[in-house]
């Protein structure tokens, strides 16, 4: 970049006349005006709002500022960039060192445009340090001296004098807390903190709580539930048994005076301590509440809490405090859905149908005598006679999993739990009348609130195929219900962060929802999770450990251990360069991705790696489970190399010359071993020929460009023998999905995907799903996300949006119109703006709509023999006619194309 100053007289001429590009939308680490910054380096974004086509960006200048004042007097005390010569409007980073804790700044921005005209500034926009060192932390962890408790309440009180300027908290409760001041939650977060590995990072947060105070006393109450940090089982159904510690907290509250005085009010000794209302509390077993527990006032001021506990002071679970660099966005409540059907069984209790499977927070209204009691069963199915069934959850000899409330007082009162939530469609409520009398509760109301990450949504898609819009409501229903503080492989029996779903499913995820920041914090929990010896577990945070304690050779077994499952650790971070534009976590984490390849390659032999689970849930002779059709070798050796190869990209990208030239070296030599041991000359297909056996080769580029049409050829007659039906399973299919698009052949994926009978998402439709299920045939769990990677070709292929590297710096818009469908739209809401592509057919024409955000140039392909085949809008460069394809150049804008030729196969 180069750095120049515009002399004054210069700088007021360059004003006098606005570019057509305005700065909009600024974020700082992705985050709009965020509190609790912690990076070393935060990074900035801009979008554009514009005026006319092809408007891209030459220059831009930031100025950051430590007062709103300053910054509207162009005061950069904080940092003025300067004049910076560069494109660049995404991931810029700025000095982080010359920032504090607790400190908040204030930033706009302007740019120039190709001619050299300068933007008005952007508006302004800020954000708000975290803690930055361990030392400024100077509240302490607190608990209670009852150890057992299920759910434990700390309130204090504090005195906030006149003048107040700004009061900031941070503060985390473990495993999660709600807090409140003067009686009333100071946010609508749930569950938070973010799950990790408590032992190596433990999140805060950091609120604004300016507005919530008051002249004089106040009061501040936490209420705090296990969630993952403390998992005890309690004769309920739950995945595992471990803890971190039992429950406690920390808090510090920041009062700045507008004198320029500053207090801290902080957990400590003072605080006082008392079992609340929640009698049991565990992520997978459920919730219970006794309303005739609860404390009146017991977070307000004046409540008397002589009979309270002092708090004890004590240690935190080990890890290091961090704020919103490790963290993902927060967990909001973002719909009710109402009971749709009800019914009574036999034995008196009701059965609620909710009418889709997602994760839910059960939110009840009941009426009768106090004492009498409601108990709620969810589930994804019923049995025949109506009543739920729980075993798709992994209930059964396990334990069951309810919630029960207590009612407090003769009145309505209305309840759902606040530290439990559960994937299920069907709620089963047991009514039971207080100790002593007869008289039931009755069920005012029911209904499930629906709870998932508030990471933003920035895809939408439609086409003319009802199914296919069906299926992309399917798989979206199972990501968002996985979509928490990390991506679950489903909302119930096991809520781990399965690894490979994050990379097999990163395409599909990131079309749909803007997903950087949560596989940020995913990043985080990996090396958190590594072991020393390099070895990535296949679930991160890792809570539960899958070892043969009589193989003292491998520290994990293959369900803990397996290559398709770790390369997340790599593929993720790719994904993140490819939609966002960012090489951070590769610069932060390089070393331990560097020993991970290292470990692979001391697994290898003769680089071949054979360990593993291979293609997972693949469609065999038996039940699904370990891979049956692709030998576990072949799908080791080919992540093995991929991660390999890619590795060597990222180290020249980061100027690792050395690095990438070992890395490309030994990717050769895997390519090598893999097409000796596997590739079958005879058969011109790989291995035992499964669909995953050889697609993988041919989308990680293993396979030799003379045998890529032959293999493509392989993969179409199997999927015919099978009558248009797929084998492949989690592993193999995202990549037979790309290597029957790449290889021109989006007609089979058509044929494969618009039936119902076989296993598939039709099936899975016709037997009334109403969320991705684990198996192809609509078995197992009936909410994960795992099989739902052709949101990607929907995008990606369908309407043809992709990437050319840089985040969406290059953009090509190649639509494969197929089968019945007359037309597609599809919009993204990329890290540089928004891209549309909306096409459709009719009449022997192909018409193509598409919108391209400012600052970017884009290729587009229309089907056309020869350019006389196309009217195109203007400003469209013509650029060649390529395999059938009429290819045009374009800039920012929005433009319209037809061709006389509507290249249906």
């Amino acid at each position: 970049m180069k750095r120049t100053f515009l002399p004054v007289l210069g700088l007021l001429l360059a004003l006098t006349v606005h570019a057509g590009l305005t700065p909009v939308d600024l974020r700082c680490d992705y985050a709009i005006n965020p509190l609790g910054i912690d990076s070393a380096a935060p990074r900035l974004f801009w979008k554009f709002a514009v005026d006319g086509k092809d408007q891209k960006q030459a220059a831009y200048q930031i100025v950051i500022a430590s007062s709103m004042d300053s910054l509207k007097h162009d005061s950069g005390d904080v940092w003025d960039s300067g004049r910076v010569d560069s494109d660049q409007n995404i991931q810029i980073p700025c000095p982080g060192d010359r920032l504090k804790s607790w400190e908040q700044v204030f930033w706009k921005v302007r740019v120039w445009d190709a001619h050299g005209t300068a933007s008005s500034w952007s508006q302004p926009a800020t954000w708000t340090m975290g803690v930055l060192h361990p030392s400024d932390w100077s509240a302490k962890w607190i608990g209670s001296p009852d150890t057992n408790i299920a759910s434990l309440l700390l309130r204090a009180e504090f005195t906030v004098k006149p003048g107040l300027k700004r009061a900031l908290a941070n503060v985390c409760g473990l495993g999660e807390y709600e807090m409140t001041l003067n009686g009333q939650p100071v946010t609508d977060d749930f569950l938070s903190p973010g799950w990790t590995k408590y032992d190596k990072t433990v999140l805060y947060d950091t609120r604004d709580i300016t507005a919530a105070l008051k002249t004089g006393k106040n009061a501040i109450g936490l209420e705090l539930g296990n969630g993952m940090y403390n998992v005890l089982g309690g004769g309920r159904f739950t995945k595992f048994k471990g803890s971190f510690g039992p429950q406690k907290a920390i808090a510090q509250i920041r009062l700045e005076y507008a004198d320029g005085s500053m207090e801290i009010v902080g957990t400590d000794g003072s605080w006082r301590t008392a079992a609340g209302p929640i009698t049991f509390n565990m992520i997978y077993g459920g919730e219970d509440f006794d309303a005739r527990r609860v404390q009146p006032g017991w977070n307000k001021t004046g409540f008397a809490d002589s009979q309270w506990s002092p708090a004890v002071v004590t240690d935190g679970p080990g890890g290091e405090l961090r704020g919103l660099s490790c963290s993902a966005p927060p967990i909001h409540k973002m719909e009710i859905q109402k009971a749709v059907h009800s019914q009574t069984l036999t034995n008196g209790d009701i059965v609620f149908d909710l009418g889709q499977n997602a994760s839910h927070v059960p939110l009840i209204r009941v009426s009768g005598p106090a004492g009498s009691r409601v108990r709620i069963y969810p589930s994804e199915l019923t049995y025949e006679d109506g009543s739920a069934n729980q075993s798709s959850m992994g209930a059964g000899h396990r334990g069951a999993l309810w919630c029960e409330y207590t009612k407090g007082t003769d009145g309505d009162e209305t309840w759902s739990p606040k530290f439990f939530y559960v994937g299920c469609r069907y709620l089963e409520v047991k009514l039971t009348p207080a100790d002593g009398q007869t008289r039931l509760p009755a069920v005012k109301s029911i209904a499930g609130i629906v709870v998932q990450s508030s990471s933003p949504p920035v895809g939408e898609f439609e086409c003319s195929n009802t199914m296919f819009n069906r299926i992309r409501n399917l798989v979206r229903w199972a990501q968002r219900s996985n979509m928490v503080s990390l991506m679950t492989d489903c909302p119930h029996r096991e809520r781990l962060g399965w690894l490979e779903e994050d990379h097999l499913n990163g395409p599909s995820l990131r079309y749909e929802f803007s997903l950087a920041r949560l596989f940020t914090k995913t990043l985080n929990d990996i090396v958190d999770s590594q072991l020393t010896n390099g070895l990535v577990p296949t679930t991160a945070p890792e809570y539960t450990i899958f070892r043969n304690k009589s193989d003292v050779d491998h520290l994990r077994n293959d369900f803990g251990d397996s290559p398709e499952w770790a390369a997340s650790f790599i593929l993720v971070p790719w994904q993140q360069y490819e939609f966002d534009g960012d090489l951070n976590l590769f610069r932060l984490h390089y070393d331990a991705m560097k020993a991970y390849v290292n470990y692979l390659g001391s697994r290898a032999d003769q680089n071949i790696v054979n360990y593993g689970l291979g293609d997972w849930y693949d469609l065999g002779p038996k039940k699904p489970g370990v891979s049956q059709l692709t030998p576990i070798a072949l799908t080791a050796t080919a992540f093995y190399f991929q991660d390999t190869a890619i590795m060597a990209k990222v180290a020249a990208l980061l100027g690792k010359d050395a690095d990438a030239q070992q890395f490309s070296a030994q990717a050769d030599a895997i390519r090598t071993a893999f097409n000796a041991k596997f590739y079958d000359a005879a058969k011109k297909s790989y291995a035992t020929g499964s669909q995953c056996a050889n697609a993988i080769p041919l989308v990680m580029d293993l396979c030799d460009p003379s045998n890529r049409a032959d293999v493509v050829d392989a993969i179409v007659r199997d999927v015919q023998s099978h009558g248009n039906g797929l084998t492949a399973g989690d592993v193999g299919y995202r990549y037979l999905l790309r290597a029957l698009a790449d290889g021109g052949r989006s007609d089979v994926i058509f044929d494969i995907n618009n039936q119902s009978d076989k296993p598939g998402y039709g099936m899975q439709l016709k037997k009334g799903k109403t969320s991705l299920t684990e198996a192809w045939d609509g078995g197992s769990s009936q909410d994960h996300f795992m099989l739902g990677q052709i949101e990607e070709w929907f995008y990606h292929d369908l309407a043809g949006i992709r990437s050319e590297g840089d985040g969406f710096k290059a953009i090509s818009i190649n639509p494969q119109p197929v089968g019945d469908i007359t037309w597609a739209k599809a919009s993204y809401e990329s890290i540089r703006g928004r891209i549309v592509s909306d096409w459709k057919r009719a009449d022997g024409k192909f018409t193509l709509h598409v919108t391209i955000p400012p600052n970017t140039t884009a290729n587009i392909y229309l089907p056309a023999n020869s350019v006389s085949d196309v009217t195109p809008t203007r400003g469209a460069e013509f650029l060649r006619v390529d395999n059938g394809r009429a290819v045009y150049g374009v800039g920012s804008g929005d433009y319209t194309f037809q061709s006389q030729t509507d290249a249906g196969k």
